[in-house]
């Protein structure tokens, strides 16, 4: 293949290793190759700044915080990638794919995502490679990274649904690039707000290390109410025992059984649990771990999670503790633009069934006060309860008496999510609404419903396997809910990155510099959780921000689930800090 010297005519542009160090394949639309480029550590990033700014290509690499986080370092921004690895997940468990082009057969693409995490810094979300179910590296080199952009492409073309396929495929990628800009940019953190409002909470640090003080008082409080002056307080078995001793005969300790109980032990150890929670998860080793320079740089992995939510390899990217949100501060001449979506998820289950009445009750309005107003239920708190019920499969207490309700209302929403309750209690998988499809049972599922239904099964085998088959269907119930509420993030994400990078840059003298070279004057995201957004803009541009990000939810919407009439109201507001009221 002759070396080239223009990639205009390249739609995609295939980056890997070579003998030799680096090279760049260009391919037109329908993926034939037209020429190549050897890329000198010099020149790489020359060119690759050129290029995207001539032809914007797709540029294909097989693992974006490989590649991304060298460019974004350099100041240099990419409008579209493919990310085979991800890329390649998605295509190997989807049920849309039949012909599969050799994908499923080419393990080696299998790995978990590469990260750097901080070592030993403490996070609430850690995720971890399964090691022994996978390779533990991806294949770099070009010629590994065209075979495999080969097979992904002949398999999305031979799908059911090609169309949502590719759709997803797309948002995937945008959403590995929000992730590693997310990290470059950073959000801006005040650590000495920080380390104030944890000497205000816990007491002032040790010097010798050790508790705070006002966690030491409430460690003594809980011990003289459980009467005894030794008992471990951070071991779960542990404290069980102490506390049946005591009368208080709970399952677990978590806060919600905690709270329904009445005994002097519960309100200090609730206390006590909270403080060390921030403590052990955002105190003084955190701090010092994960927020430098004035910026908290988390690492995201998107896809992380089956669903297609994403997940953190450290530094708990994926929590802001309310109390800590005074410390996420807009550098000085700059604000934050700050949204959460309104009921996510019920919302894309009405626009997934259909369910004209549900997205009558959720337009323009609180989705509760809508769903009430439907006489499904009286009360906000009740519409609630049996909302989150029928996406999680509650059947007992409130929500099994509510949840019926909601099926007389809103049929339709509730056969989608009843139907899929059924399919994951028959061991059949489910999709999303773009294709992100379910694992499939284990083989232990698989072999105790079988031997559920032998002549010779005890009753406690038979038990076992409906207890199984009803947690199944629980997950395959709200998988289909999850993960299409993930991919219509992806597809904000990916509609508002553009809008903010076509905004025009501030001058030098009202840059914010430690967000980085790429990010320094423009606005840009600075954190993502879900269903919430945080946009780092200089405040002269923030209403402009503000609107796009409520045009970028809008278009998301519409990407998603076209003219159905529903919309995605956002509390959204513009502050100097992500303080919430």
């Amino acid at each position: 293949m002759p070396a080239v010297d223009s990639a205009d005519a390249a739609t995609w542009v295939v980056l890997g290793r070579t003998e030799d160090g680096v090279a760049a394949a260009l391919l037109d639309a329908e993926g034939v190759e037209l020429g190549r480029r050897a890329l000198t550590a010099n020149g790489r990033l020359e060119w690759i700044a050129r290029v995207e700014a001539d032809a914007a290509p797709r540029w294909v690499w097989h693992d974006t915080p490989a590649w991304y986080a060298e460019l974004l370092a350099a100041g240099i921004r990419v409008a579209r990638c493919h990310d085979l690895r991800l890329c390649h997940a998605i295509l190997r468990d989807s049920s849309l794919v039949h012909d599969d082009a050799g994908l499923r057969a080419a393990r080696q693409w299998d790995a978990a995502a590469l990260v750097d995490a901080v070592a030993g810094a403490p996070a609430l979300f850690e995720i971890e490679a399964d090691t022994a179910a996978g390779p533990t590296t991806l294949p770099d080199r070009l010629e590994d990274a065209l075979a495999e952009f080969a097979r992904q492409r002949r398999a999305a073309a031979a799908a059911s649904e090609p169309g949502r396929l590719r759709l997803l495929l797309a948002a995937e990628s945008a959403g590995a690039l929000v992730a590693a800009e997310l990290r470059a940019a950073g959000l801006p953190w005040d650590a000495a707000v920080h380390d104030r409002i944890l000497t205000e909470v816990l007491g002032r640090r040790p010097a010798g290390g050790g508790n705070p003080a006002r966690v030491d008082e409430l460690a003594a409080r809980v011990r003289d109410a459980l009467g005894d002056p030794s008992a471990s307080l951070d071991s779960q078995p542990k404290l069980l025992r102490s506390l049946h001793r005591v009368g208080v005969l709970v399952e677990s300790t978590s806060k919600w059984e905690l709270a329904e109980q009445r005994h002097p032990v519960i309100a200090p150890l609730l206390e006590y649990k909270q403080l060390m929670r921030l403590l052990t998860a955002n105190g003084w080793t955190w701090l010092s771990e994960w927020v430098h320079d004035g910026r908290f740089r988390p690492v995201y992995v998107p896809g992380g999670v089956v669903t297609g939510r994403w997940a953190s390899s450290g530094g708990g990217a994926l929590q802001l503790p309310r109390r800590l949100r005074e410390a996420v501060r807009a550098d000085p001449g700059w604000l934050f633009v700050v949204a959460d979506v309104a009921q996510l998820e019920p919302r894309v289950l009405a626009a997934m069934s259909r369910d004209t009445a549900l997205a009558d009750a959720a337009r323009g309005r609180d989705l509760y006060a809508g769903v009430v107003a439907a006489g499904a239920v009286t009360t906000r708190s009740e519409a609630k309860i049996a909302m989150l019920g029928a996406m999680y499969g509650a059947t007992t207490g409130d929500s099994g008496r509510l949840v019926p309700r909601l099926r007389r209302t809103f049929p339709r929403a509730m056969a989608l999510v009843d139907e899929a309750a059924r399919t994951g209690e028959d061991g059949g998988v489910v999709r999303t609404w773009l294709g992100r499809t379910a694992p499939a049972p284990s083989l232990q599922w698989s072999a105790a419903q079988s031997q559920a239904t032998e002549a010779q099964a005890s009753q406690a085998d038979e038990t076992r396997a409906r207890r199984w088959a009803r947690d199944r269907g629980r997950f395959t119930r709200n998988f289909v809910v999850q993960g299409t509420a993930a991919e219509w993030a992806l597809a904000w994400l990916a509609d508002l990155r553009t809008r903010l990078a076509d905004m025009a840059p501030v001058g030098a003298q009202d840059a914010a510099p430690r967000s980085g070279p790429a990010f320094a004057t423009r606005p840009h995201l600075a954190f993502f959780l879900h269903d919430e957004v945080i946009v780092h803009t200089p405040a002269a541009r923030a209403e402009e921000v503000a609107e796009a990000v409520r045009a970028s939810a809008a278009a998301a919407g519409r990407l998603l689930f076209g003219d159905f009439p529903l919309d995605f109201p956002l509390d959204l507001r513009i502050a100097p800090t992500a303080l919430k009221e």
